[in-house]
């Protein structure tokens, strides 16, 4: 695995509706490009300001709805630009030391891509999974979605597919692959995949997004570098919004347990969830960054969470559209912001830049109730503490010999550090 993924925190865009890209109405992948790419650019120097360095793009390639229908994955989808767009963009980003990571989707593909349209009229069907009934190609498809159809993992020239995409991309300047759905797809497959790869781009990461499973016998079986960690997300938003940390303190404990075989990449938004502060609501949005940023993990922050805004995922055609909105021209432009969540932000980021070590550092659980928690993080001398509260009331937590506060609220006494209503401070040891 490279060394610098423990350094990259990663700023995650969905970049079709970031631009304001057409979804579902009008959309032909064999248009014209419309050069909308370039809007990400102005938002590079609030990737550094926020003291990220890595920019996670979520699908890219021509596609026919939401871009996890690929049609070409060799070609930047039209809606958004071209391969011109794109070079300039990664050339931005290097420019300010930003890492890029491009999103895989290697499950399935469209139903408009070359490949399953000629097997529709009767061509070589190798590369996906199905039957032929009656003289007519059925095949498989994505978790009951019939435009998504699946490809076949145990074909030679999947792989080949595969290898000769990513390949194509890191040679053009990206860091590494999101590989997703990879929970559907064997690990075998990768085990494949990924060291051919790596003959040529051996500094290249790969992180599979893997809602559930073993985690350790994925990442031992497939060779991928990480996954996702949905399970410490899970126990972040409920452990905060139910009033249990028990919760989340067994997820911590669970989440200790993978850093011996792998590190996560963790996050507390993404595309796919209901954004944090609907989630736990807009002021306990900073306890569930305090528990990001000080454990182990490559974090990530779903660009538009920094700023407090909310949105909820509904099960329903577009109900993922309110976490995937346009964004504005410049981040000067953003109207409705949240102070107090944009200076979390920072001060967490800034925390983390500070303790690299907090990368596969393990976490041990000092205090919980339901409505408190303290967390330390450590590795030999260094510490960092976590001290949460839920409560409507003051509270006085233990400060596990940390030595200052340096994030949060509520002064340090006696060994003890003095939160008040619904409080939270991070103190160094």
């Amino acid at each position: 695995m490279p060394t610098w993924p423990e350094h990259v925190f990663w700023w995650h865009v969905y970049p079709l509706g970031f631009v304001g890209a057409p979804i579902r109405d009008g959309v032909d992948p064999n248009a014209a490009p419309v050069h909308r790419l370039d809007r990400l650019e102005p938002w590079l120097d609030h990737v550094i300001e926020l003291g990220l360095n890595g920019l996670l793009l979520g699908p890219v390639f021509a596609s026919e709805t939401h871009g996890y229908d690929t049609v070409d994955h060799f070609r930047v989808d039209p809606r958004l630009g071209d391969d011109a767009d794109m070079d300039r963009l990664i050339s931005a980003a290097k420019a300010r030391g930003i890492r890029v990571l491009f999103d895989g989707v290697f499950n399935h593909v469209g139903r408009a891509h070359p490949a399953f349209r000629a097997v529709l009229d009767g061509g070589d069907a190798t590369l996906f999974r199905g039957a032929w009934v009656d003289g007519r190609f059925e095949p498989e498809v994505f978790e009951g979605h019939g435009a998504l159809v699946a490809l076949d993992h145990s074909a030679d020239t999947t792989v080949d597919l595969v290898v000769d995409v990513m390949s194509h991309w890191l040679a053009r300047g990206i860091d590494g692959w999101r590989l997703d759905a990879a929970y559907a797809v064997p690990p075998e497959f990768w085990a494949r995949v990924l060291p051919r790869v790596r003959e040529r781009f051996p500094e290249a990461w790969f992180v599979g997004e893997v809602i559930h499973g073993d985690g350790p016998a994925i990442v031992n079986a497939s060779t991928m570098d990480s996954l996702t960690q949905y399970e410490l997300w899970q126990g972040i938003w409920h452990g905060i919004a139910d009033g249990n940390f028990f919760e989340l303190s067994h997820a911590i404990e669970r989440h200790d347990e993978l850093l011996a075989t792998y590190v996560p990449q963790t996050f507390v938004g993404n595309h796919d969830v209901t954004r944090i502060a609907s989630a736990v609501g807009p002021d306990l949005v900073p306890h569930a960054l305090a528990v990001l940023f000080a454990v182990g993990g490559t974090p990530s922050v779903y660009a538009g969470d920094e700023f407090g805004w909310t949105a909820v995922k509904e099960e329903r055609l577009g109900g993922d559209d309110a976490v995937r909105p346009e964004f504005p021209a410049a981040p000067g432009e953003v109207a409705d912001v949240d102070e107090r969540i944009l200076d979390a932000h920072r001060a967490l980021i800034a925390l983390r830049r500070r303790h690299p070590w907090l990368w596969r550092a393990r976490t041990d659980v000092v205090e919980v109730a339901n409505d408190t928690l303290v967390l330390r993080t450590a590795v030999d001398a260094e510490a960092i503490v976590v001290a949460l509260s839920l409560r409507d009331a003051p509270v006085s937590l233990p400060a596990a010999d940390a030595a200052a506060v340096v994030a949060g609220d509520g002064p340090l006494r006696n060994g003890r550090v003095d939160l008040p209503a619904r409080g939270w401070a991070v103190l160094e040891g």
